[in-house]
């Protein structure tokens, strides 16, 4: 038995096929993976996200910690509520998770970090913290998250919040949150759909679950989530990143400042890396032969062998699609290996699709 969410009872009734995620008993579809996936694409479908870490940080030096800690820049955060992506390195320049941190005030920030990498990534804010005064770490237990998402998700949402927090909520900009009261509201996603992550009291979140089955958002699990994700051309951590992997080699370099004499950790070792010269870019991979991407697969180029970190079906496309790593200049098409037979694919920009509309007509 693992751990289970505040939703966990939920997913039960209404049906859902339970498996082990990182340690927690979650729902990976509610009968159809497909319908759920289409249901996000084209209308509005919830995930319980409660599996991921939330951490308050505080403090006079909750700032300069984050700048030192992260390898973008929190500084840029000016507005309350205001979001920013990042990757958290070690010394070497690896990944050891990718996070979103939010701005809520000079001296308070909220970070959501990876359910699979809890233990490490605790144990590391403890240990960088030990060097700053003022500043306290709060692992929040308390608090449960909803991810609704899709082109009527933030209309199926607002409705049920009370009328004073509707306008501030229907304002939020992309990528930006609003608190009031036990809840903090952000405009973010993890689909490529326009949508809500939905942060509240344990207690709490299982009426807002029952309240948004009955405004028509259909339940969704990890296997739609991960497809969705895919076609949006989002990393997943343990697969499209790791430890062993810096953010330069995984299409993640916009999510490095290096632009000012800023310290942080695994600096050094992104500087070495770009003097010496990057050797491999992250890609898209469209099949062209019948078959399924998978993780792992070989992709042979002109310029020698890459390797897929994410390959699945794609609902949206009606194809097979993969991110990969492949040395630096490959492109145009190449071959994937896959149970010793070579299928055709071409390499394009990420991402394969953004709010429902397929991207490979925009010059991929």
């Amino acid at each position: 038995m693992g751990n289970k969410t505040p939703l966990y009872q939920c997913h039960l009734d209404a049906g859902a096929k339970i498996v082990d995620f990182a340690g927690w008993d979650m729902p990976i579809n509610y009968g159809s993976q497909i319908s759920e996936h289409e249901a996000v694409r084209n209308d509005a479908g919830m995930f319980d996200v409660s599996h991921m870490t939330v951490v308050d940080v505080s403090g006079g030096d909750a700032k300069a910690y984050l700048q030192y800690l992260l390898a973008n820049d929190v500084a840029r955060l000016t507005v309350s509520g205001k979001a920013l992506y990042s990757c958290m390195l070690n010394e070497q320049g690896g990944v050891i998770d990718d996070l979103i941190t939010y701005y809520l005030r000079d001296n308070f920030y909220r970070v959501v970090i990876n359910s699979a990498t809890r233990e490490k990534d605790l144990a590391w804010l403890e240990l960088q913290a030990q060097s700053y005064a003022d500043l306290k770490i709060k692992f929040r237990d308390d608090v449960a998250m909803l991810a609704v998402q899709g082109p009527n998700a933030r209309d199926r949402a607002t409705q049920l919040f009370a009328e004073y927090q509707q306008l501030p909520v229907q304002q939020l900009s992309r990528f930006q949150g609003v608190e009031f009261d036990d809840c903090f509201v952000a405009r973010t996603g993890y689909t490529g759909e326009d949508g809500f992550e939905i942060l509240m009291l344990s207690e709490q979140i299982a009426d807002l679950w029952d309240r948004l089955l009955e405004a028509g958002v259909a339940p969704c699990g990890l296997g739609a989530r991960d497809t969705l994700r895919l076609e949006a051309g989002m990393n997943l951590y343990g697969s499209d990143m790791d430890e062993t992997t810096s953010p330069l080699v995984s299409g993640l370099s916009w999510t490095v400042a290096m632009s000012d004499e800023r310290i942080f950790i695994g600096r050094q070792a992104l500087e070495a890396e770009k003097a010496a010269g990057v050797q491999q870019s992250f890609v898209g991979l469209l099949l062209l032969d019948k078959g399924v991407l998978r993780n792992h697969l070989k992709v042979l180029t002109a310029q020698g062998e890459g390797e897929i970190t994410s390959g699945s079906y794609s609902p949206t496309l009606q194809q097979s699609i993969a991110m990969a790593r492949v040395p630096v200049g490959a492109s145009g098409q190449v071959e994937v290996e896959v149970r010793n037979r070579l299928l055709k694919a071409e390499i394009v920009k990420l991402p394969f699709v953004r709010e429902g509309k397929s991207m490979l007509t925009e010059g991929g």
